[in-house]
């Protein structure tokens, strides 16, 4: 069995940063994921980074961002991400990141409903992609093992203690285990549920729910306002601080935040000439998905759930708590989208979602590295013992009775988009009949089956929208 000071699972940038600080604490970190190594730079790229560097402190950032969230923002919380945001700047910066910059050659800054200073800096339609970049840059630079098309089935738990894990290679249809001193959840968000689980299919959050995390910020839901009617394209807001407009339909000018009777479209007829090398991946998307010309016609919106924010509670280390953050998930972290910190609140800020990724992310696995090096691995009987319980669950998929595993993912989605308020009971009684109902495949292979894949996050997903139901 293989044993590791510090598992990680995930591969977008609270993954790679939480990797970099454990190793640098002077650990051996490993990286698995169930995508390839760059798969976390296809990320949906909603803004840039919020970053409050032409203030004089950070206060005006910790304020519109409890504003935005509400009395249930954590405020504590709120002050220490926000006022962390030079620091993160400057290490990427340090790192090689390139930012899009204004003249005298300070980042430019865009703005953002609900911010009342220009503070989301980054690099176009591109942020994402480019800071994931860098991140891996830094990974591969200090030798971190990553491993990928490895599919985490469970944590391995021994009275609140984190043991290890269990995992599927994708590719050989293996199921083994690995034991570790600690774990990172620091996956994507769950915002496929609506969708396609590709989007997002949320397994850090799904493997908190299995081990008996209380989940937090469920009901907290934002929607992305910049989505291409009828597609999953989701846009950069940052696009409206360089030409882009955001209208009714009649062509009266709205904010993102602003209600409107009518369907909304994006202009882009007046985007500056020098924002179009920044925003020339989002053009050719747009050409390519709706065969509409953006410097022509205006592209029509709509809303759509591009990322969550719900998840398992953490303290400022990143430790997975639990009875109000009194007590600890023993050896458990989470990050980026696996987490909560309650910094959200009941609305969102945008930028911050990219700026919390990083600091949760190096905030886990600094406290993670550190903590590992005092404790001794353990509980291996338990990881066996949670391996054959596994592998007599995924054998159920390949029963020759059930349904097609495809229609009960639809399905599943079906009852997400659906749900409101109004009508608790009927989605919950919709979610326990799936739950029930044998999943089967139509691909009994072992290697590189998809459908396997695609079974083990449907079932991973009825504990999530549960979740979302019983908070909401």
């Amino acid at each position: 069995m293989e044993s590791w000071d510090v598992v990680i699972i995930g591969s977008g940038p609270a993954a790679l940063r939480a990797a970099i600080a454990s190793s640098d604490a002077g650990t051996k970190p490993i990286v698995i994921d169930s995508g390839s190594v760059g798969s976390g730079t296809g990320a949906a790229p909603v803004s840039g980074i919020a970053i409050s560097f032409d203030e004089v402190d950070s206060t005006a950032h910790r304020d519109d961002t409890i504003s935005a969230g509400g009395e249930s923002s954590d405020k504590s919380v709120v002050a220490r991400v926000c006022g962390e945001g030079i620091n993160v700047l400057a290490q990427l910066e340090n790192w090689g990141l390139v930012l899009q910059r204004r003249d005298g050659g300070l980042p430019f800054a865009s703005t953002g409903h609900g911010h009342t200073w220009p503070r989301l800096v980054g690099c176009g339609d591109s942020t994402t992609r480019e800071v994931t970049r860098i991140l891996e840059e830094q990974v591969m630079k200090r030798g971190i093992v990553r491993r990928t098309d490895l599919q985490v089935i469970s944590l391995v738990m021994d009275n609140k203690q984190a043991r290890g894990i269990t995992v599927l290679n994708l590719q050989s249809g293996e199921l083994f285990g690995i034991q570790a001193k600690a774990v990172i959840l620091a996956t994507d968000g769950y915002q496929g549920l609506w969708n396609n689980f590709a989007e997002g299919s949320g397994t850090g959050v799904a493997l908190a729910a299995s081990a008996g995390v209380k989940l937090e910020g469920m009901s907290n839901i934002p929607k992305h306002k910049l989505t291409v009617r009828g597609t999953n394209l989701h846009l950069p807001l940052d696009i409206l601080s360089s030409g882009g407009r955001y209208r009714t339909e009649s062509g009266e000018d709205l904010l993102p935040g602003e209600k409107s009777d009518e369907g909304c479209v994006l202009d882009l007829r007046s985007l500056d000439s020098g924002a179009k090398i920044w925003y020339s991946q989002t053009i050719r998307r747009i050409e390519e998905r709706t065969g509409l010309d953006p410097m022509l016609d205006v592209i029509p919106l709509m809303e759509s759930v591009a990322f969550t924010l719900g998840g398992a509670p953490i303290d400022d280390n990143g430790r997975v708590t639990f009875k109000s953050e009194t007590m600890w998930f023993t050896g458990l972290y989470a990050a980026g989208r696996s987490a909560n910190t309650g910094m959200h609140g009941e609305g969102y800020l945008s930028g911050n979602l990219q700026l919390e990724d990083l600091v949760t992310g190096e905030s886990a696995g600094l406290h993670a590295g550190n903590w590992s090096k005092t404790m001794q691995f353990g509980g291996s009987d338990k990881i066996t013992q949670e391996l054959a319980k596994m592998d007599k669950k995924i054998s159920k998929y390949y029963s020759s009775t059930g349904m097609p595993v495809g229609e009960i993912s639809n399905k599943l989605s079906t009852v997400a988009r659906n749900h409101n308020s109004n009508n608790i009971n009927s989605t919950l009684s919709s979610i326990k009949e799936l739950k029930t109902t044998q999943i089967s495949l139509t691909d009994n292979s072992k290697v590189m089956n998809m459908e396997l894949l695609q079974a083990i996050q449907t079932n991973a997903m009825f504990s999530i929208l549960e979740s979302i139901v019983k908070t909401g």
